[in-house]
């Protein structure tokens, strides 16, 4: 029975090299991993992340070409969603006759969305300093990029034709029209751009803190 233990002992050794030079492979593979997708997505190198953790903290140096490129791959940042349920009237009434005999009026109610943001696609690289960990950038205004009415949720609620009229093809659309128009100036009035500029800061100075930039002045 002992020379069938001292035969089975290299075929033991055997497999745990295997194993730990398989556990050696796959980590290898993982840091080449990461710092492939680290490369990609912020321009760092592999030498740049390995060195990128001192004392406990890190300490990631980014140039300021590489802010410009991560910031305009934002392009249209989408930051605020504006939503509204109003009753708009539209009619078409004859400069003669009485609403009664000679007019149409419509009556729409409609649900709609407003959405707001910053352009940051064409963000010019003079707008972005960079100086060792400290990073200043000026944004673009914000601006709104849609404003849209919901047809799923969006119905005629009544309509009213005279007796010597028939109703006018053109009237719902132009009541839409006039919708987008109204929901568009309410959105403004209750400061849609300015909510829009604040949340796009709050994205970008996190983001940026996330670089490893410890002092971020967003204009």
């Amino acid at each position: 029975m002992e020379p069938e233990s001292q035969l089975a002992s290299p075929h033991r050794s055997r497999r745990w090299t295997a194993w730990l030079l398989g556990i050696l492979i796959g980590v290898v593979l993982a840091v080449i991993f990461v710092g492939s997708a680290v490369w990609l997505t912020t321009g760092l190198g592999l030498l740049h992340l390995l060195g990128a953790f001192r004392n406990g903290q890190t300490q990631i140096n980014v140039g300021q070409p590489t802010v410009v490129r991560q910031i305009q791959q934002l392009q249209r940042l989408e930051t605020v969603s504006y939503t509204v349920d109003k009753i708009i009237s539209g009619e078409h009434a004859n400069a003669y006759l009485p609403k009664f005999l000679a007019g149409d009026r419509l009556l729409l109610v409609v649900h709609g969305e407003v959405v707001a943001g910053i352009n940051l696609a064409s963000l010019p690289p003079a707008d972005v300093q960079v100086h060792g960990q400290t990073v200043s950038i000026h944004l673009p205004a914000a601006e709104i990029f849609s404003t849209r009415l919901d047809n799923a949720k969006t119905r005629v609620y009544s309509r009213d034709t005279s007796l010597f009229s028939s109703p006018d093809p053109n009237l719902e659309s132009e009541v839409r029209e006039e919708a987008e128009r109204q929901l568009q100036q309410a959105a403004l009035q209750d400061g849609i751009l300015k909510t829009a500029g604040d949340n796009a800061r709050s994205t970008i100075f996190g983001m940026l803190q996330g670089f490893g930039f410890k002092q971020v002045d967003i204009r």
